[in-house]
């Protein structure tokens, strides 16, 4: 596995490939990577013969008071799991790289980056689809591949793909569980063992509102209960709610829809989501 750092050799190696007529899947990180990145990296092998994973912490989508001080940082950690998982390269560039001195360009995405999470994080999202698309003129892969876990951010991706005409086909990977439920997150880490044992109630709480939704009972009761038994296990929760699955708006009947959630326990914001049926 190649490990690059400076965008030139980055461009040379990609170059490299292209002239094999290899096609090129890309994995972007932030690190401290666990099973569910490396579902992802499965997935990219599956799908192209060369895999480029990136690992950047990016300061441009944490707001102020946010963890991007004390975020895990694991770089050879991660580079052994990367290279024993067959990755031909790693991006691994430093801040002044991806941010050189009088950087001024940021991408916002409205709409679909505006509720939930958007709400909650003001400028969270112009700071992962300006990183993205950043990372996506470096690279310049055929395919893309992103955990559902982080489903607005799938949806805010995909939605700069298809308006910037972006030639690449974004993928989304289903959300990597720990055997009692809860979805893999690097963040998970910051969790004492109390407060990991508590954790499980999110996404409890989402498959109980889920399929209560889906037998027909009202959708904004099975919320408030969701909502009700996350509080009683010691969250402090941000949102629960049923949106369309591409929008993010309001649910449409006949369409996809998902049930997202956001919620903090002791101090560390988790989130989760889930597929919801139409009624049986």
């Amino acid at each position: 596995m190649q490990t690059i750092r400076q965008l030139p050799d980055l461009r040379d190696a990609v170059s490299g490939f292209r002239a094999a007529g290899e096609r090129v899947a890309f994995v972007p990180t932030m690190g401290a990577l666990h099973a569910g990145h490396m579902a992802l990296v499965a997935e990219a092998k599956l799908a192209a013969p060369r895999v480029i994973v990136s690992i950047f912490v990016n300061p441009k989508q944490f707001a102020p008071g946010e963890d991007l001080a004390r975020y895990p940082r694991k770089e050879q950690a991660d580079s052994r799991m990367l290279a024993a998982a067959g990755v031909d390269l790693l991006w691994m560039p430093p801040v002044e790289v991806m941010y050189p001195e009088g950087h001024a360009t940021n991408i916002a995405v409205t709409g679909v980056s505006e509720p939930l999470d958007g709400a909650a994080r003001p400028g969270h999202f112009d700071g992962v689809a300006t990183v993205v698309a950043k990372l996506f003129n470096q690279v310049k892969p055929d395919i893309a591949l992103f955990g559902e876990k982080d489903f607005q951010q799938l949806a805010v991706i995909r939605r700069m793909v298809a308006d910037l005409d972006f030639d690449i086909d974004v993928r989304g990977v289903p959300t990597q569980r720990d055997d009692d439920g809860l979805a893999l997150s690097s963040r998970n880490v910051y969790l004492a063992p109390e407060d990991r044992a508590s954790a499980v109630a999110l996404p409890r709480a989402l498959g109980v509102a889920a399929r209560a939704i889906e037998k027909g009972d009202d959708a904004q009761a099975a919320l408030a209960t969701a909502r009700a038994s996350l509080e009683a296990a010691g969250f402090d929760v941000d949102y629960v709610e049923l949106v369309d699955a591409a929008s993010l708006g309001t649910p449409v009947a006949g369409q996809p829809r998902r049930l997202l959630a956001a919620a903090r326990i002791a101090g560390t914001r988790l989130i989760d989501n889930v597929s919801v049926a139409e009624p049986e």
